[in-house]
């Protein structure tokens, strides 16, 4: 079950989870780009996709002892666990994006009642599927006990704005959920020029930013208030686009009337993590979104993490509310926890 407060310390809601092992795929199609573990150097395991290596990860991502371990060193008091991106597996078809989305729900549930006062957990469902996606999301809540699920930017090419995913964020809005928004599949990775890891360090930043977009566009958040769906990365270009589309909102007729709300105002009732890797973007982060919205992550334990979250918030040399916020006030919000005091 998920907890019912959150005590005072740093929350890392930007944490992800790969299992020491995946099940054998079990159904009817051929050539299907099922998951699967290869032994790798010590401690460390080959994520297999299509038969090749997708990425070689540490037990860091399944050994509970190791994270908390390492969350102490960190100075992490609790960490929000959610998938490796790549295992939402959205080029699956429905049914067997339920099966896989039912597995890893249930290793994150297992992982959170191992250490329930330190890990809260994030799910997955296959939106390829929508009703699928809003069954699995009932089950997640209301049977595993976790706090919500972490999305892609867009499933298969089409943006989370589409109306068709309105009806699962109704549903996420009702049950209360916590929505992690993570960059998947970014566009424009035609453009980059350069080695592989350029899609995480410019690819991504631009792909969450019309992720996040598209939610205030298509009416989305008009029709769900009460959501409660945090984006990764500081929120991509969001910050940079905002000025942008705030006066095309002002001068275009068509744009109000798709956006009821300004979009300056909307982005603030949206949360997002402060993992920007730089101090006075975080700030920048705080003057545009506000010090309500936003919230510590670091990407562990991959290779692109921020080994000091906590050293680079106090950095700010921020008012002691507004760190308190930061650090877990948000996060308790978003996940719809309580926040106990300092």
């Amino acid at each position: 079950m998920k907890p019912s407060a959150i005590p005072a310390g740093n929350v890392d809601i930007h944490t992800h989870v790969v299992p020491a092992e995946f099940p054998s795929y079990l159904g009817h199609r051929l050539g299907v780009r099922w998951p699967s573990m290869a032994e790798a150097q010590p401690c460390h395991r080959h994520v297999m996709l299509d038969g090749k290596v997708y990425r070689t990860v540490s037990h860091q991502c399944w050994d509970c002892a190791v994270r908390l371990a390492d969350m102490d060193a960190m100075g992490i008091a609790r960490q929000v666990l959610s998938p490796m991106p790549e295992l939402l597996s959205y080029g699956l078809d429905g049914d067997d994006g339920q099966v896989l989305s039912r597995f890893l729900n249930e290793a994150i549930a297992g992982m959170v009642q191992a250490a329930p006062t330190r890990f809260t957990g994030l799910g997955a469902v296959p939106l390829q599927d929508v009703d699928m996606a809003i069954r699995e999301l009932d089950f997640l809540l209301h049977q595993l006990g976790l706090a919500g699920v972490e999305i892609g930017s867009n499933i298969n090419g089409v943006s989370i704005g589409d109306a068709r995913f309105l009806p699962f964020f109704e549903a996420a809005e009702r049950w209360g959920a916590a929505i992690f928004v993570h960059a998947l599949r970014p566009a424009g990775m035609e453009r980059l020029v350069g080695p592989p890891i350029l899609e995480q360090a410019l690819a991504f930043p631009g792909e969450v930013g019309l992720a996040a977009a598209s939610l205030l566009t298509g009416g989305t958040l008009a029709r769900c208030p009460n959501l409660r769906i945090a984006f990764s990365h500081g929120g991509g270009t969001l910050a940079q686009l905002l000025p942008r589309l705030q006066h095309a909102w002002e001068c275009f007729p068509a744009l109000q009337a798709a956006m009821p709300t300004a979009p300056r105002e909307a982005a603030r009732t949206l949360y997002y993590d402060d993992l920007v890797y730089d101090t006075s973007t975080i700030a920048y982060l705080l003057q545009t979104f506000g010090p309500t919205q936003l919230m510590l992550g670091s990407d562990y334990p991959f290779a692109i993490m921020d080994p000091d979250p906590v050293g680079r918030l106090a950095a700010l040399a921020l008012d002691e509310p507004v760190l308190a916020l930061l650090r877990h006030g948000n996060a308790a919000r978003w996940l719809g926890l309580q926040a106990t005091a300092a």
